[in-house]
């Protein structure tokens, strides 16, 4: 596929940003005052971050990155979206943090960030705008360390299979091909006056899996779960203190997984 897929998603996400920013689900006022951004699976899976030189690949404006910092960790975030970074980088100075935000694509990243770092973080929505699993596999390991980590925690490739309330099966699980859609509204604001195209691709496990290894990367971890620390879905209900299932499926599909990998 041609670049237009990166002006295309740049341009969606750089009109998500503002509505991302002043809605609920991104809790800006508790984040300011304190809250930590970070869900308890990749809290778990980070452990202790002080000190630790992090690269958060597609970040978005920032909060998660922020969080990792104000847990100690010196941090650099990327993004797509020149309108998510800017706001990433006010955050930054209003907090007094010591945070780097980088406008990039992901598989450009090489031309913008030189050093390596302790750990590569990226979580939740990210794959899904890349087509390209083995482009993305080689960023991931360029930018470790010998004894780095990389840590993902991502929404299920089953999910991506139903619509937006797991209803209807739709997709291939499979990476047959780029998913062009016009979906009004954005998961953190279902009702927002939006509705601009996105393109993005679905990636089954064993693209996800293969990709890593083929970069000499080693599996420490991996586990699913039956639910999702975001309510990012229509119809979604919390069964239990940050634990969102779609209430159509009964919990009864994988809706989150973790990896950890090292060389």
């Amino acid at each position: 596929m041609s670049t237009d897929y990166l002006a295309i998603n740049r341009k969606l996400w750089n009109e998500k940003t503002p509505i991302h920013v002043k809605s609920d689900f991104y809790e800006m006022e508790d984040f300011l005052n304190g809250k930590n951004s970070l869900k308890s699976i990749e809290l778990s899976l980070l452990g202790e971050v002080r000190g630790k030189s992090i690269l958060h690949l597609q970040c978005h404006f920032g909060q998660d990155s922020l969080s990792l910092a104000r847990m100690g960790a010196k941090v650099t975030g990327l993004d797509l979206s020149n309108e998510s970074i800017k706001k990433a980088q006010e955050l930054n100075e209003h907090m007094g943090l010591d945070a780097t935000f980088v406008c990039s694509d992901v598989y450009s990243a090489k031309d913008h960030i030189q050093e390596k770092f302790d750990i590569v973080f990226t979580s939740y929505g990210t794959i899904g705008w890349l087509p390209d699993l083995d482009k993305w596999a080689d960023i991931v390991s360029h930018y470790m360390k010998p004894n780095g980590k990389f840590i993902f925690v991502e929404l299920h490739p089953v999910v991506w299979m139903y619509d937006d309330s797991f209803k209807h099966l739709i997709f291939s699980y499979f990476n047959e091909k780029a998913i062009v859609e016009n979906n009004p509204g954005t998961y953190a604001d279902q009702g927002a006056d939006i509705e601009l195209t996105e393109i993005g691709w679905n990636h089954p496990l064993s693209e996800v899996f293969n990709s890593l290894m083929t970069k000499n990367l080693k599996i420490s971890h991996f586990q699913e779960y039956d639910y999702s620390p975001h309510p990012c879905f229509t119809g979604m209900i919390e069964r239990a203190p940050g634990e969102f299932i779609a209430e159509s499926t009964e919990g009864k599909l994988p809706m989150t997984y973790s990896l950890v990998m090292s060389f």
